[in-house]
């Protein structure tokens, strides 16, 4: 029997006062790209890949980062190793390939041979005869903050980057009834979009695009074709508050199971979800500024996000199944992978759409609506880092 919701356990999200979004060129300006390089990408959190893609000792991958090339190398001992890819002779980059497996235990320089361990510390040079005052052990390789956690690898350019369990909204935790440690990559999308990296966060905060662009996720999440995500999104959210309707309550819709093209499930279903998550079929989690990653039924996806210049990123969206599911006979992820690209391939286009039109000489700043109270909270973030000393 559905019971009558206690009204004051719901309150209207919306924004109440006019509000003004971030400054139009924020999302082309060169300078303030690289401001936010500097203030945000390199100070922050960046998620490059799942453990499972750099298990074997020695096993190497590059990472691009705004104007930085990183490094990341799995020692003999198993420890997963951060560095700048440079040389500390005269600044050559250590490998020119974007992952692979080094072929002894160590890192040479393909200009001078220098060479280094998998630790960074410097072994030898080509050189004949070091100068008085050459010192081996004061020119280490640049290390790199580096964290593996429930089977994803992070790093950060900076020593003191925010505290790892502060860096996700909702914490990890959220996910527990997920066995992210153990899930393997099944499929992977590579995407560039031309458009600023702003851009996307804006259109993932928000759901007043979906019933103009996404129809067929607005009819399998059946509030997101009213334009909102939430219940309190809607200012008259109490006169619906005995409706169990998914159009009202959120949700899938009666009778789906799963993001999919049929709403079915394909996988096997991960067995401890409550009823509220697989009623919910998605469940978000943020790292800001490069990942958000949602559980569902029978599967999750990551999808990370890089900058490439103030007016084009990279996305990356990785599908992340159980063995049992990749083991299950005539498993056919495209009910899934087309589903889900078929949505972010939406979003890519209109995120490009704005992107057109932001260099408008009289437009100064967007408008933030009611509904997109989020996206102000997103502006507040990027505000707060900006000016984070």
């Amino acid at each position: 029997m559905q019971t009558r919701r206690d009204p004051t356990t719901l309150q209207y999200n919306g924004l109440t006062t006019h509000t003004l979004g971030l400054p139009a060129d924020s999302y082309f300006d060169a300078r303030n790209y690289e401001h936010e390089l500097q203030r945000i990408w390199y100070r922050n959190w960046f998620y490059v890949c799942r453990s499972s893609e750099m298990t074997q000792p020695r096993a190497f991958r590059t990472v691009e980062l705004g104007s930085q090339s990183l490094l990341l190398v799995r020692g003999d001992d198993g420890v997963l190793r951060g560095f700048h890819n440079t040389c500390r002779h005269r600044g050559a980059a250590l490998c020119r390939e974007s992952e692979g497996r080094l072929r002894s235990g160590a890192i040479t320089c393909p200009y001078h041979a220098w060479t280094f361990s998998l630790q960074g510390a410097l072994l030898r040079t080509s050189s004949k005869e070091h100068a008085a005052g050459f010192d081996a052990a004061e020119l280490s390789l640049y290390k790199i903050q580096v964290r593996e956690s429930q089977g994803f690898i992070f790093i950060a350019l900076t020593d003191d980057p925010p505290p790892f369990d502060k860096a996700f909204d909702p914490p990890l935790s959220r996910l527990q009834s997920w066995p992210l440690q153990d899930l393997k990559v099944g499929h992977v999308l590579v995407k560039t979009l031309m458009c600023n990296w702003k851009i996307f966060w804006e259109n993932f905060n928000e759901c007043l695009h979906c019933p103009t662009v996404h129809t067929s996720l607005s009819q399998l999440v059946p509030i997101y074709g009213r334009g909102i995500v939430r219940e309190g999104d809607d200012p008259n959210w109490a006169q619906n508050a005995d409706n169990p309707d998914p159009k009202f309550r959120g949700g899938l819709r009666s009778g789906a199971t799963t993001w999919s093209l049929d709403g079915q499930l394909t996988g096997v279903p991960f067995p401890g979800l409550s009823d509220d998550d697989r009623r919910r079929g998605a469940v978000y989690i943020t790292s800001l500024p490069s990942l958000f990653m949602v559980g569902h039924t029978d599967y999750v996806r990551t999808v990370r996000l890089r900058p490439l210049s103030p007016e084009s990123m990279e996305l990356r969206v990785e599908y992340l199944f159980s063995s049992e599911t990749l083991a299950k006979p005539g498993f056919d992820m495209s009910n899934i992978v087309t589903f889900a690209n078929t949505v972010l391939a939406e979003d890519a286009a209109v995120c490009e759409l704005n992107q057109r039109g932001l260099h408008a000489a009289p437009h100064v700043a967007g408008v933030v609506m009611p509904e997109e109270y989020v996206v102000l909270q997103f502006h507040d973030w990027v505000r707060a880092e900006l000016s984070r000393v």
